[in-house]
């Protein structure tokens, strides 16, 4: 015996997940994580049980529904399934997962689609935060062709423009969570930061690397992945984030002088595996660290990064985000951060759950 959960299977920027309405789900936190976690196939390193992709890219989970506050369209809530834990992480948000939320909100009529562009005010519940999203809507319909192109995603698709509202310190309290743009940890310099996701910024060559490897390389590297994470883990009490052996925050980010054009190289363990591109909050957070004075990624950086728009380079390509920031007194503002990324709906349908997991409604 199964249960038939109504469910939709969408790329979100370079990521890709089920994203579901919170009814269609169980009200009770276990069973839903448990429902969640068979749909994936998880803990499984292959997920071949389940809508899982074997990878924390491709093992993600948007529950979107009605507002439960006034400026705001809709609720999105992120859940991250472990892939090979029977574990769902709600630490964080995924800015990735967060260009479907407004196709799906209007393909689910959740929104009402203007005829042109529709924005959507979403209310980032992991987080307590606003973003806005653009989706072009032309005849009052999503539509996902167009001529946007992002890094890590073949061919070209409808654009997406983001606006964070209140992201900066959503998730530890502050920008510069221990008010310093740079600190030493396991006596390694770094820059702890929090525009959308909490980060951790230090030099590659601080760790013997160029900066410049693939994912592969580096996640081959024991010793480099069993440094990285004692700094992570003095970094998350820094945080105000506590103990985080078993969060996927903070993220760690090694970084390098720009080789192709860009404002910084960067490496991005999400913790434990190395991202082949950067994630969204990632790369804010990243680019905003690049204009503070005094941060790693300002010194790495060089003078040649400032506000306006930043090229964050990845393993993939690059990502463009645009910033604008004030620094008065030592004290940095985040006026505004803005980004695009691209959505598109493959399928829609039922994930099937053993009913002993869950009967259902």
């Amino acid at each position: 015996m199964q249960t038939a959960i109504p469910c939709t299977v969408m790329r979100g920027g370079t990521s890709k997940g089920l994203y579901f309405r919170p009814e269609d789900l169980p009200t009770d936190v276990a069973t839903r994580d448990a429902v969640l976690l068979a749909a994936m196939g998880s803990p499984d390193p292959r997920q071949i049980d389940g809508m899982g992709g074997a990878h924390p890219l491709t093992s993600k989970i948007a529950v979107v529904g009605p507002p439960s506050r006034p400026d705001a369209d809709v609720d999105y809530l992120f859940l991250q399934a472990v892939v090979d834990e029977a574990r769902i992480d709600t630490s964080q948000n995924c800015g990735n997962l967060l260009a479907g939320v407004g196709p799906f909100a209007i393909e689910e009529g959740l929104v009402a689609a203007e005829d042109g562009v529709t924005r959507v005010r979403i209310h980032m519940v992991n987080t307590a935060s606003v973003a806005v999203a653009a989706v072009e809507t032309p005849g009052r319909k999503v539509r996902y062709d167009g001529k946007a192109r992002i890094d890590g995603v073949p061919g070209t698709a409808a654009p997406i423009p983001i606006d964070f509202l209140d992201v900066a310190g959503s998730t530890c309290g502050a920008l510069l969570p221990t008010g310093r743009a740079r600190d030493v940890i396991e006596g390694v310099e770094a820059t702890l930061i929090d525009n959308g996701m909490p980060v951790v910024v230090m030099r590659a060559s601080d760790f013997g690397k160029s900066g410049y490897e693939s994912p592969e390389d580096l996640e081959a590297d024991a010793a480099l992945k069993a440094r990285v994470e004692a700094v992570r883990l003095a970094a998350g009490l820094l945080m105000r984030l506590g103990d985080v052996t078993r969060k996927t925050t903070p993220k760690m980010c090694l970084v390098a002088p720009a080789r192709h054009g860009g404002a910084i190289s960067t490496r991005t363990f999400i913790p434990h595996r190395v991202h082949e591109a950067i994630g969204v909050f990632g790369a804010v957070s990243i680019a905003t660290a690049c204009v503070i004075p005094g941060s790693v990624a300002a010194e790495v950086a060089g003078p040649s990064a400032a506000a306006g728009q930043l090229d964050v380079e990845h393993p993939t390509g690059f990502f463009t985000v645009a910033m604008d920031i004030a620094v008065e007194d030592g004290a940095v503002q985040v006026r505004r951060s803005a980004l695009l990324r691209t959505a598109r709906r493959l399928m829609r349908g039922e994930v099937y759950v053993p009913a002993s997991v869950w009967g259902g409604r």
